[in-house]
Order: structure tokens, then sequence, then C-alpha cells
């Protein structure tokens, strides 16, 4: 029944769409008509999912980075204290620089191809995988830790057998807090500077007063990061079966 959900709620929103629309009277090129948007969907298909996948692209690969760069972090806080002492005063304090401002250094050092948008994606994905896995890691059972301790297990294999299973619930919710956020990075790179992408296209569109199309290249980037979440989502349910949380609600 959650796609029966998921229809009402836009048929919902388009409707409210119109009405404010057809309430307020606003001009076409501040928002459009959903009739219009639908028709630049269709008219520009072709155009949308050129620059659709290559922002897929940047999404998916900033997400393997970002993942990976964040599952070593904690991992390296957690089994070795001097890191902790080193690298986590630091990743919190890098939360004070908005990752926006860091996009036209980025293309500046990078260029304007996909780089400094991975780079983009993977810095934005960074911080809540290893915040959260390195959480789980910590919060681990103590019961479960001193028994292995009382039995001789050596520090590798507690982490191994015991920390690290523990810590997946909390890795599978980082992950998907990053999968909802990893799109915003690759737009942001793409409004800095891009040759394609949604983004890209978005700023052409307004540029050239094609609103329809603009708004046609957000709803396709917002589908793509509803289907990627529901995608991850399911992964992760399956991923980690033990947790609460990943059992399906009962209808």
């Amino acid at each position: 029944m959650a796609w029966l959900r998921g229809i009402a709620v836009v048929v919902g929103l388009v409707a409210i769409w119109q009405a404010v629309v057809s309430i307020t009277g606003v001009p076409e090129f501040m928002l459009p008509p959903p009739l219009d948007v639908a028709r630049a969907l269709v008219g520009d298909a072709a155009l949308l999912a050129g620059h659709a996948g290559v922002t897929l692209a940047e999404i998916l690969l900033g997400l393997l980075c970002g993942t990976a760069l964040g599952v070593a972090t904690a991992l390296a806080m957690a089994a070795w204290r001097p890191a902790r002492d080193w690298i986590l005063p630091v990743i919190v304090a890098s939360q004070a620089i908005p990752v926006f401002a860091l996009a036209p250094i980025l293309v500046l050092w990078l260029g304007f191809d996909l780089g400094p948008k991975i780079a983009m994606a993977t810095l934005i994905i960074y911080f809540p995988v290893a915040s959260a896995f390195f959480d789980g890691l910590r919060r681990t059972d103590p019961g479960h830790l001193d028994l292995a301790r009382t039995m001789g297990a050596a520090r590798g294999t507690v982490l191994r057998r015991i920390r690290l299973p523990a810590a997946l619930p909390s890795l599978a919710s980082g992950l998907r807090v990053g999968v909802a956020v990893a799109p915003i990075g690759a737009v942001v790179g793409e409004w800095v500077g891009a040759t394609a992408g949604l983004g890209h296209l978005m700023l052409h569109a307004k540029a050239r007063v094609e609103t329809p199309r603009m708004f046609a290249a957000l709803i396709v980037l917002a589908v793509i990061g509803v289907v990627l979440y529901l995608a991850a989502d399911r992964l992760l349910r399956r991923a980690v079966p033990w947790h609460a949380e990943s059992n399906p609600a009962q209808d």
C-alpha cells in the first residue's frame, strides 16, 4: 500500500500547486502550471535523461567515495585512540565551514568535469557516515565487550566479531542520511561550474526564462533522490535484518 500513499501525496501536491497558480494568478515565468511542466517533461525527455545520467553518475561516485572514506575514518578512530584524538576534532571543526562555500575552490582545483561534483557529494556524505558509524562502534554493549575480554579475545577480534556487527545499524542510519543529501553536493557543484548535469540545465533554463524546463529538471532530480533513498533503504534492511528498525512496518 505504500505506493498508493505515494501516488496520493503526489496528486495532492499537484492539486495544491494548480490551486495556487489559479487563485493567485502568479506569472508563469515565476510558477508555471503543472500542465506546462508536464509538457516540458515529455517534450524534453531526451535532454533531461542525458543530463540526469551525468548527475546520477556524480551522485553514485560521491556515495561510493564518501562511504568508503567515512567507514575507514570511523574504523581508524575506533581501533586506534591517537587517531580519535587527532581526527575527531578536525571532523567536527570541518562542519563549521559551509560545504557550498568550497564549491568554487573545488572547481578551481579540479576543473569543470566530474571531479568537483564528486568531491562535493563526497564531502556531504562523509560526515554523517563517519559520525554515525563511529558512534555505533563506541556504543557496543559493555557486557559483550567484558565477556570477550574475559575469554582473552584480541582487540582485532573484538572489533570484527562484536563491535562491527553491533555498529552496522548505526552505519545504515548514516548511509540513509548520506543518500538523502548526496544530490545536494552534485547539483551545487554543477551550479558553480559544469558543462552537463541537471544543475547545469536548470541554470541555462533560468537564464532563458524557460521556467517549465527548470521545474522539469527539478522534478527529475527529486525523483532520482527518492528512488536512490528507497533503493538504499531496501538494501540496508536486507543487510541488517537483526536491527528492529530494519523490519518493514506492518500495515
